[in-house]
């Protein structure tokens, strides 16, 4: 199963750089991508992660690369949504910052269970959610960089799309998909570090 969503996101990665809609903007949107892949193929034997986790590393990976192909503000799912909805900006970036609450929940929840003596309860509940927000946070200081660096060239990277309250809304549902994850996912997460324990033991 890993080895599968290895070869579809790498598949999506190469496919997405063949012609993206701006190359400078393509490689700052994938480039967690193209961090995380190698950390994650070098890391697999030795410390190998839950299906959950799995499955959350590559969708989120693939809503980054689609993001960046195409540019959030032209993504032809995002531009479907936003006619079906009425919406008045295209929704897709907004998907995306709520997976960057979910996936990294996950991720984070199961390095402290398996690495600290947090235990599923209010403790690690708040040091995820906290860390989510600051990476979240994190990410937001990356855009205000890349516009102070790039000027006007930094607007399809930005995608904030003429809402000046972007960064705000983009962090409010970074942290709404990191709750959500916890409460919804946590016990089905726990469930596969149980089984994942038992068959290292």
């Amino acid at each position: 199963m890993r080895l599968a969503l290895l070869i579809v996101v790498a598949a999506a990665l190469i496919a997405s750089g063949v012609s993206p809609y701006d190359r400078s903007v393509w490689l700052a949107e994938v480039m967690p991508v193209l961090i995380a892949l190698p950390v994650l193929v070098l890391t697999a034997r030795r410390f190998p992660l839950t299906p959950l986790s799995c499955w959350l590393i590559a969708l989120f990976a693939l809503i980054l690369i689609l993001g960046g192909t195409y540019t959030y503000a032209r993504v032809p799912l995002g531009l479907q949504l936003q006619e079906m909805f009425g919406l008045a900006r295209n929704p897709y970036d907004r998907i995306g910052h709520v997976f960057q609450g979910i996936t990294p929940a996950v991720l984070g929840r199961e390095l402290l269970l398996r690495t600290s003596p947090l235990r599923p309860g209010k403790w690690l509940f708040f040091v995820v959610t906290l860390a989510c927000l600051g990476i979240s946070a994190a990410y937001e200081l990356v855009e205000w960089a890349a516009a102070v660096f790039w000027g006007e060239g930094s607007v399809e990277f930005l995608g904030t799309q003429g809402d000046p309250w972007d960064a705000q809304w983009d962090m409010f549902l970074a942290l709404l998909g990191a709750v959500a994850a916890q409460l919804l996912l946590g016990p089905w997460h726990d469930l596969q570090l149980q089984r994942m324990g038992r068959s290292d033991a």
